[in-house]
């Protein structure tokens, strides 16, 4: 696809994500808001993700071993 139509698409895409959310309203966002912050403040959600930072950090000392050597 030419960049010219991909960028039209993105912005058609956006503009509709706008106005439907600006239909939504402040309550749907708030309700929404805390849905998302309940989630990522779950001990299990946080859990994950110091392991999954820990992991990360692993891989990239691994990597930067092999680059090194």
């Amino acid at each position: 696809m030419p960049k010219p139509i991909v960028w039209l698409v993105v912005i058609a895409v956006g503009t509709t994500a706008y106005v439907v959310g600006a239909k939504a309203g402040h309550g749907r966002y708030a309700e929404i808001s805390e849905t998302a912050k309940a989630f990522w403040n779950d001990p299990a959600v946080k859990k994950a993700r110091a392991r999954a930072q820990k992991k990360t950090q692993k891989a990239a000392k691994k990597t930067v071993k092999k680059i090194t050597k």
